[in-house]
């Protein structure tokens, strides 16, 4: 039986106290691919919010990588985040440290100490993003794209259940958005689960997967044409 990763149940969504999405039903299986595609406005990132513990879940159910949204407390956060590889945007590198000091950040401020494991979780990672040469390097002299791997990099750090990737590739041209878009499919075909809002309706087509849409304050599942390439 397909095990569930995220469940909402007659979720209502609120940022602040506008009413951004109602009636919410939504599950996401261990293994699954999933886009979330809207308008921007239309709820996506408040969604996403909710999920990891930004924005309060005020009404309906929810559950995601074992906690319960709905008595999540403030200092259960970063548990759940451990659980939760996030990728967002603008990198949210720390511009004034390596790559590997970027990393290294991660994985002690989550309780890691031994030093020779730290260093081996980094290379494993980085190599899983084609960025293992690049760990000495500073954010601001990488490319957007080789920024955004590293990002993707520090969402595996703590091997994840979910990844959530809010428009990852958002600020990429459409090349390297192809590129970014193929070490996330590389990373999904390895087990990992992954819900990612998108604007980039190229990229949903070359790389098809399930998908839900945010429109007129509801959400629902899009049935993708298929096309002949």
């Amino acid at each position: 039986m397909a095990e569930a990763i995220l469940s909402l149940q007659s979720a209502e969504i609120f940022q602040r106290e506008n009413l951004v999405l109602s009636n919410v039903n939504l599950q996401i299986n261990r293994g699954e691919f999933v886009y979330l595609i809207g308008k921007t406005g239309s709820g996506k990132s408040s969604l996403m919010k909710t999920l990891y513990g930004d924005l309060p879940l005020e009404k309906g159910t929810g559950s995601i990588v074992g906690f319960n949204l709905n008595t999540l407390k403030e200092k259960e956060i970063p548990f759940l985040r451990r659980k939760l590889g996030i990728v967002f945007q603008d990198f949210k590198l720390l511009n004034d440290r390596s790559v590997f000091e970027n990393l290294k950040f991660v994985l002690k401020a989550t309780g890691w100490k031994d030093q020779n494991k730290i260093a081996s979780k980094i290379k494993e990672v980085l190599s899983k993003v084609g960025m293992e040469t690049k760990d000495f390097k500073m954010p601001f002299q990488l490319s957007g794209g080789e920024q955004q791997r590293v990002a993707i990099a520090r969402a595996l750090l703590n091997d994840p259940d979910l990844i959530l990737a809010d428009e990852p590739t958002g600020n990429l041209d459409p090349s390297t958005s192809v590129d970014v878009m193929n070490v996330l499919k590389e990373i999904h075909d390895s087990g990992k689960t992954i819900l990612m809002a998108t604007h980039d309706y190229a990229l949903i087509l070359k790389f098809p997967y399930k998908t839900i849409k945010c429109e007129g304050g509801e959400l629902f599942e899009v049935v993708q044409q298929k096309t002949s390439v």
